[in-house]
């Protein structure tokens, strides 16, 4: 269909390498600006993201962009009969790699960026496609340790004393926890595993994960921001000192510049598209200029 003039947007399924059905949204348009995936917070739908990447081909002159929902997530359900356990790591090492994938076969060789939000960021070291990005935004990364949180006795007892017993007893942990979309309970599991280490999953040796973020060289420019209960600095640093080998700008972004509240998920909807989306964007394209510093 014909989202708006000149621009495309697609509905689109595509498999990871162990056959799990992934749906997405695509947005193609005229530019030559480069493609552009955007990889979600953990147990955020992709539709969050819709208004951002279609901004980005509408407005800014990217080639595409696309979004995704992990496995188990909003539209990418687990099929009927699907035997394999889910798990957080499947989310970077299967669905990402297969998304980045995708959206190589739009435009083959193309220049591609990325946006990861959340788990979207930690999933660049995870993915094994880091290199296929010329540069990578990363909004609100942050590791899941609990006790890096602005809330932390909160979010240890949800996680842990709600999220996990539900996993156990029911097989999923449902959205009205407060952690996000309905989550299958093998992934809700790992990552409350996770989070319950100071060292989150570098602590978990089949993930490998130290060697793993060390073989990353993309620019990063990871957006931190001040009333984001869950991305303190402390847990932004946490993920970001891990890209030993890759040039990171890190900036902190304040709900006193921007004139209303941000928060984890604020920073893509559109009353930000000039205060936060511009200098963003300008820096994804490499066209930063003295005018486009993020308000900080």
């Amino acid at each position: 269909m014909q989202d708006r003039i000149g621009i495309a947007r697609e509905e689109v399924t595509f498999a990871a390498e162990d056959r799990f059905p992934l749906a997405g949204t695509l947005f193609r348009g005229t530019g030559d600006g480069p493609l552009a995936l955007i990889s979600s917070a953990a147990a955020v739908p992709r539709g969050i993201y819709a208004r951002f990447a279609q901004h980005l081909v509408a407005d800014r002159g990217f080639r595409a962009a696309m979004t995704y929902d992990y496995r188990g997530v909003a539209g990418s359900r687990i099929p009927r009969g699907w035997k394999a356990r889910p798990s957080m790591a499947d989310w970077a090492e299967k669905d990402m790699a297969a998304a980045v994938d995708h959206l190589e076969g739009i435009a083959p060789g193309h220049p591609m960026v990325g946006v990861g939000q959340s788990f979207g960021g930690q999933g660049l070291g995870l993915c094994n496609r880091a290199n296929r990005f010329d540069r990578y935004l990363m909004v609100a990364v942050m590791s899941g340790h609990w006790a890096y949180t602005a809330e932390p006795y909160k979010v240890f007892a949800t996680m842990n004393l709600v999220g996990v017993p539900l996993a156990l007893l029911t097989g999923r942990v449902p959205g009205w926890t407060g952690l996000g979309q309905t989550l299958p309970g093998t992934v809700f599991r790992q990552w409350a595993r996770w989070g319950r280490s100071p060292d989150y999953f570098f602590a978990d040796t089949k993930m490998d994960a130290a060697r793993r973020f060390a073989e990353v060289r993309t620019p990063i420019l990871s957006i931190g921001v001040e009333d984001d209960p869950w991305g303190t600095p402390k847990a932004q640093e946490a993920i970001l000192s891990a890209y030993v080998n890759a040039p990171v700008e890190r900036v902190r972004v304040s709900p006193v510049t921007t004139g209303q509240p941000i928060g984890h998920l604020g920073f893509f909807r559109p009353a930000f598209r000039e205060t936060l989306w511009k200098p963003a964007i300008d820096w994804l394209s490499d066209n930063r200029s003295k005018n486009s510093a993020i308000a900080s």
